[in-house]
C-alpha cells in the first residue's frame, strides 16, 4: 500500500495571487512544485516561444551549419540516420525537411530494432558508403558510437552528430558534434529531446540562408514538440513552452500524416492534449520501430498523399493494437510467475519471458514496477543471447547495482532509473539471485510515497475549477497533475465498461453529502471490486476534469488511488 504524504510548502499565496493574476489556489499548487521565483513563475505561467535562447548558442550549432551550406554549395550526398523511436523518426524528418528545403542532396536511413540495433553502427556506414554519401548527420544517437564514426570517418566520410543523451568517457570524433549536454556548452537548457535539437539546427540552417522561418514554427515545431512528450522527456523550462505551442498546432494541423494518425484514432481534435500524444498517437509512432520497421512511421509522416496516409495510419493502429495486446499477455504471464512461484518474496523482480517480443520489454517492466513498486527487470530471448529492459524505483540505482555483477553480462548500460543487458541465458538465474543477495532496500524505501497538493472536499469541485487547472498544463514527466484527497467516501453506484473491461464509472459521496461522477482505470479490475465490496467508505485521491461524449460535457473526477 502506497504512503500518501500532503505537500506543505508557504508563502504568501495572496501576494502571488495578486501579482499573476491567478487565485490563490493555483499560486499554492505552482508553489507545490518548486516554482518560486518570480521570472520561474512568469515563464511557467506565460513563457512564450520568443523566450526561447536563440539556437546558436548550442555547441556545434554554428560550425554544422557552415558545413552543412558547403555540402550543399557542392551537391555532396547527405544521409540522416535517425533512430527507430519515436523521437528518432520525428528527429529525422524535421533534418529531412529542413534539408531538402535548404537545397540539399539528402535522403535517411534508420536501423531495424532487432537486425541492427540500436543507433549507429557498421552496417548502415557500409551501406552509406556503397550508396556513394558523402556526409552522415546522425539524430537522436551518435554521442555513444565513437568507433562507428572513426570507421566512417576512415571511409572518408563526413560525420554531424545530432544527439541529446549523455557523453560517455570516449567522445566521438565526429567533424561536429551538436549536444545540449556537452559539458563546455553554453546552452542553457540541456534537456531536449533529440528531435528538438534536431529543430534548433534547422532553426539555425535556415536563418543562415535567410529563409522564412514560419514553416520551422509550424509542422517542424509540432513534431518537436510531439517528440519532446512521446520520449518522456521533463515538461520544465523550454520543453514545457515547445510542447504548450506545439499542441496548439496539433489541434489545427494539416499535416497529411499527423491528420491521417488522427482520423483513425477517432480523437477530437480540440481536446488534443499530451495525454494523447503520450498515450494513443506516439504509441503508433513507436508501434513500427517495436514490431516491424520504423521507416513505416517515417513514410507517414512524409507522404503528401492523403489516401497514402491513411493507409499508413491504419497499418500503425493495427500494429499499435496488435502491441497492446501483446503487452497484456506478457504482463498477465509475469503477474503469474510472481504470484505463484518464488519471485513474490524478491526485492528486485527478474522475470523472464522467452517468448515476449524484445521490444516490450521495457513496457512490461514499467507496468510491473507501477504494480509491485519494486525494481524489475524483464528478460526475453534474443537469437544469440537473453536481452533485457529494466525499470527501477527511486531509492534503487539500476546501472550502479548492475555494475556489481557486470561480469555476468555480454552487454548492459543505462542510468538510475532504467537499463538494458544482454545476458547468456545460463546465468538468468544466477543474475536473479545475485541482484537480491546485494539488495538493501528497505521496507520503508519499498513502500511507494503519493505527495498530495491538498485535500479537496467535493463541494470545492466544480467547472471553473478544471479551467484553473488548465493553466498548469500541459502535464507529464517534471510537471504531474495535481493530486487532491477526499476523505471518507461511500461508492453508491459502480458499473465496469470498457473493451478490456479495465474502466469503472461510479457515482461518489464523500463526508460533506456531495455528490460527484468517478471514473477509475486499472487492469486489476476484480481486486477494485472486491476493495468496494469490503469498504464502508474510502479515502481517495483524484482529479477533476471535463469529459464530452456525443456534444456532451459534463464534470467527472478521475480517480487515481484509493484506500
Amino acid at each position: 500500500m502506497a504512503k500518501w504524504m500532503e505537500i506543505r510548502k508557504g508563502a504568501d499565496f495572496q501576494a502571488v495571487s495578486e501579482k499573476f493574476r491567478i487565485t490563490p489556489f493555483t499560486a499554492r499548487l505552482v508553489r507545490n512544485k518548486d516554482i518560486v521565483r518570480e521570472e520561474e513563475i512568469e515563464e511557467y505561467l506565460h513563457g512564450k516561444l520568443s523566450d526561447l535562447p536563440p539556437a546558436s548558442l548550442m555547441k556545434g550549432i554554428p560550425e554544422a551549419v557552415s558545413l552543412l551550406t558547403e555540402k550543399i554549395r557542392q551537391n555532396a550526398s547527405v544521409r540522416i540516420i535517425g533512430d527507430y523511436d519515436i523521437d528518432g523518426v520525428c528527429a529525422t524528418y524535421i533534418l529531412l525537411k529542413g534539408l531538402e528545403r535548404a537545397g540539399a542532396r539528402v535522403d535517411t536511413d534508420i536501423p531495424d530494432r532487432k537486425k541492427d540495433g540500436y543507433g549507429l553502427n557498421m552496417e548502415l556506414i557500409r551501406r552509406a558508403k556503397e550508396a556513394g554519401v558523402d556526409t552522415i548527420v546522425t539524430c537522436d544517437n551518435g554521442i555513444a558510437a565513437p568507433a562507428e564514426i572513426a570507421f566512417a570517418k576512415e571511409m572518408g566520410m563526413t560525420v554531424i552528430v545530432t544527439d541529446h543523451h549523455e557523453l560517455q568517457e570516449q567522445v566521438p570524433d565526429a567533424d561536429v558534434i551538436v549536444n545540449p549536454r556537452q559539458p563546455d556548452c553554453p546552452y542553457p537548457y540541456k534537456k531536449l529531446c533529440g528531435a528538438a535539437v534536431a529543430w534548433k539546427l534547422v532553426q539555425a540552417l535556415w536563418a543562415e540562408l535567410s529563409y522564412p522561418l514560419e514553416p520551422v514554427y509550424g509542422d517542424l515545431l509540432m513534431f518537436a514538440a510531439f517528440a519532446t512528450v512521446g520520449d518522456v522527456m521533463d515538461l520544465t523550462g523550454e520543453n514545457r513552452i515547445l510542447v504548450k505551442e506545439g499542441i496548439k498546432l496539433l489541434q489545427r494541423t494539416e499535416h497529411p500524416g499527423m491528420s491521417a494518425l488522427i482520423e483513425v484514432n477517432e480523437l477530437v481534435r480540440e481536446r488534443l492534449s499530451a495525454y494523447h500524444i503520450g498515450f494513443v498517437l506516439g504509441p503508433c509512432i513507436n508501434a513500427s520501430g517495436r514490431l516491424d520497421t520504423a521507416k513505416q512511421a517515417l513514410e507517414l509522416l512524409n507522404t503528401a498523399n492523403r489516401e497514402v496516409a491513411l493507409t499508413r495510419a491504419k497499418e500503425l493502429k493495427k500494429l499499435n493494437d496488435e502491441r497492446k495486446e501483446l503487452t497484456e499477455k506478457g504482463v498477465e504471464e509475469a503477474v503469474s510467475q510472481i504470484e505463484e512461484g518464488t519471485l513474490k518474496e524478491d526485492r528486485v523482480l527478474v522475470v523472464y519471458l522467452p517468448n515476449c517480443h524484445e521490444s516490450l520489454a521495457g513496457i512490461i517492466a514499467g507496468r510491473l514496477r507501477e504494480r509491485y513498486y519494486r525494481p524489475v527487470f524483464v528478460l526475453t530471448k534474443g537469437e544469440e543471447a537473453v536481452k533485457g529492459s529494466g525499470r527501477s524505483i527511486e531509492s534503487y540505482s539500476m546501472f550502479e547495482e548492475m555494475s556489481r555483477c557486470r561480469e555476468l553480462f555480454l552487454k548492459y548500460g543505462g542510468h538510475p532509473m532504467a537499463a538494458g543487458l544482454s545476458i547468456p541465458e545460463e546465468r538468468v538465474e544466477e543474475f536473479r539471485i545475485r541482484l537480491n543477495e546485494a539488495c538493501t532496500l528497505t521496507k520503508e524505501q519499498l513502500t511507494e510515497v503519493i505527495h498530495i497538493d491538498m485535500a479537496l472536499p467535493f463541494s470545492h469541485v466544480s467547472e471553473q475549477l478544471t479551467e484553473e487547472l488548465v493553466l498548469l498544463e500541459p502535464f507529464g514527466k517534471g510537471n504531474t497533475k495535481p493530486v487532491f484527497a477526499a476523505r471518507n467516501v461511500r461508492v453508491l453506484e459502480s458499473r465496469v465498461l470498457g473493451k478490456n473491461q479495465n474502466v469503472l464509472r461510479m457515482k461518489l459521496m464523500d463526508e460533506s453529502g456531495v455528490r460527484q461522477e468517478g471514473i477509475l482505470f486499472s487492469s486489476c479490475m476484480q481486486k477494485v471490486l472486491e476493495d468496494i465490496q469490503k469498504k464502508q467508505v474510502m479515502h481517495m485521491l483524484y482529479y477533476p476534469e471535463m469529459d464530452e461524449f456525443r456534444g456532451k460535457r459534463h464534470l467527472q473526477l478521475r480517480i487515481q488511488n484509493y484506500c
